[in-house]
């Protein structure tokens, strides 16, 4: 590790914070439904589409219509997307002339774009129309995107509001999440993805010598509008096959530094909003304390991991000073992938810059434990806001037992109808994870699937659930995915994931929003200083421990112990 490294990591992560905020504050004019510098121009578009869509914006929904009108508009997205996939051959803008999509592989990436998940069992300049990634893949990563935002407000207006038995209107925050932040931001991320040299043609190839005096077809599309959805709305899903380790999709550290920044700008932004929204300022800046905090020590972990090198390498006579490289971009250099590799599974994201099965046992081992904790750090766009208060319902009841009063959160009164509900959400990630990676462990057409053998090969198993299920969608290589069996099961993992997850918590908000908002005494435990803050990292982080730490430790851990003694398998 060196000092410039750290220099490179803190000054992105200071442009997001620094952008973040002016965004959050942003945000909470828009959905407050108060004017901005781009109504304007965007207030006769929204209009427009309620006219369009017969919705009155000003009509507020329970939590049940609400959930019931985003499992609806998702629901047809993944229609619309399974269709377009098995016949994208019938279509147009299909230059490369690709076949229709299998029905098991169709399934798995309708119900991956839809829950943000953005995992791909295929390789997209292989397998997808340009018309399937700009009106399929495309508007669904906006959608998806909008869908977390959406809901991230609902569950902000149930500690907002005093007493209410609605949380806002679906498809207002569904518009307004669409056209006043992700498209506006999309169209500037881009052009400077492509001023930086990211392709943007319907072309499908060009045609180049090679050095030996071969042609080469070089796959093409339009990428850097795609890129810029992919990374701003915490999606992830690569144009090509490798990913934001394409040259095409991450030309140069200048669109490598722009990736980064694009997947954690939101994200950071809505606590800040979340602030805003419930009066109190700091409530969100000890959210973003919480997830900023961990994110960091995940990054130096990884950045130390993999600067140290692998001992059977150094016994070889490989010179150690560059650290382990495999699967890396030279490019980029170690600090930025770390760094990249932390951002992305803190996030929901799941777009990689290196391959994270070449990533050392423990440098291997944070991402993975990242998703785990239940992408929260800071989370997909909108799912980690609602997911870390959910952590933070949980950290106040814990508080409310050591002192023997009832929790609060934000004033309203945590009980035992919120808490079941509670645990009923964080239960849904671990049953899901280790349920089909247990299966998938034992199964031998499933095992027939691995590349590596012993801790490895489990550690490739855990990581596919573990990425589906917490809605990120990288992939630690090694497992040929590309199965009816994983297909299928990852794809229900997807659906558990997403939606089994966010109707408890959209039950929390309505049970929540009913209640009083009781002012704050003085025995009130407060929940924006640093003890709500350490308290609130130690329920994270004790919650995923003991989930967790069993199988981890037959994982990574333990070919930790074997790459140390100089085995391998």
């Amino acid at each position: 590790m060196t000092v410039t490294g750290w220099l490179q990591i803190a000054l992105i992560l200071a442009a997001v914070v620094a952008a973040a905020w002016p965004l959050g504050l942003y945000m909470a004019r828009v959905f407050s439904g108060e004017r901005t510098f781009l109504s304007p121009v965007l207030l006769p578009v929204e209009r427009a589409v309620y006219i369009a869509a017969n919705v009155d914006p000003k009509k507020e929904q329970t939590w049940l219509s609400y959930a019931l009108a985003m499992l609806a508009i998702n629901g047809l997205g993944f229609v619309l997307l399974y269709g377009l996939m098995r016949f994208q051959h019938l279509l147009p803008l299909n230059p490369q002339g690709f076949a229709a999509v299998p029905p098991d592989l169709a399934f798995n990436t309708a119900v991956s774009f839809v829950t943000n998940t953005n995992w791909q069992s295929y390789g997209g300049e292989t397998t997808m129309s340009h018309l399937v990634q700009m009106t399929g893949l495309g508007v669904q990563n906006f959608l998806s995107a909008a869908t977390g935002i959406a809901l991230a407000l609902a569950v902000t207006r149930a500690f907002a509001r005093r007493t209410a038995a609605t949380l806002g209107n679906f498809w207002a925050d569904l518009t307004r999440a669409t056209l006043y932040v992700l498209l506006p931001l999309s169209i500037i991320v881009a052009v400077a993805f492509a001023i930086s040299g990211v392709p943007q043609t319907l072309a499908a190839s060009a045609e180049v010598t090679t050095l030996e005096g071969a042609k080469q077809a070089i796959a093409l599309g339009p990428v850097a509008s795609q890129e810029a959805i992919k990374q701003l709305g915490t999606n992830g899903g690569g144009f090509f096959n490798v990913n934001a380790a394409h040259p095409f999709e991450n030309p140069n550290a200048w669109s490598n530094i722009l990736s980064i920044w694009s997947m954690l700008l939101i994200s950071t932004a809505l606590p800040i909003t979340f602030g805003r929204l419930v009066g109190d300022m700091r409530q969100g800046a000890a959210l973003l304390t919480v997830m900023y905090a961990l994110l960091v020590v995940g990054v130096a972990i990884v950045y130390a991991a993999e600067t140290s090198g692998v001992p059977s390498q150094i016994a070889a006579g490989i010179d150690p000073a560059m650290g382990n490289m495999e699967g890396k971009e030279v490019r980029f250099g170690q600090a930025l992938t770390a760094l990249y590799v932390v951002a992305t599974t803190g996030l929901s994201c799941g777009a990689v810059n290196a391959m994270h099965g070449s990533l050392t046992p423990i440098g291997g081992l944070v991402p993975l434990f990242m998703i785990q904790l239940g992408e929260i750090l800071p989370g997909g766009v909108g799912s980690g806001l609602y997911g870390i208060i959910v952590m933070a319902i949980l950290a106040v009841f814990v508080a409310g037992l050591m002192v023997g009063r009832t929790p609060e959160y934000l004033g309203k009164k945590i009980e035992a109808r919120e808490m079941k509900l509670a645990v009923l959400a964080i239960l849904i990630l671990p049953l899901t994870i280790l349920g089909f990676t247990a299966a998938s462990a034992m199964l031998p057409f499933a095992l027939s699937s691995l590349a590596n053998s012993g801790p490895r090969g489990l550690t490739e198993i855990l990581y596919a659930y573990s990425s589906a299920a917490g809605n990120n969608g990288s992939a630690f290589a090694g497992l040929t995915a590309n199965t009816q069996w994983y297909n299928t099961t990852l794809g229900i993992a997807m659906l558990l994931g997403r939606f089994a997850y966010v109707v408890p918590v959209l039950a929390i908000a309505g049970a929540l929003a009913k209640k009083t908002k009781v002012a704050a005494s003085p025995g009130t435990f407060p929940t924006h200083g640093m003890l709500f803050i350490g308290l609130l990292t130690g329920v994270i982080l004790i919650l995923g421990g003991l989930q967790y730490f069993p199988a981890l430790a037959l994982g990574p851990v333990v070919e930790h112990v074997l790459m140390q003694a100089g085995k391998t398998f």
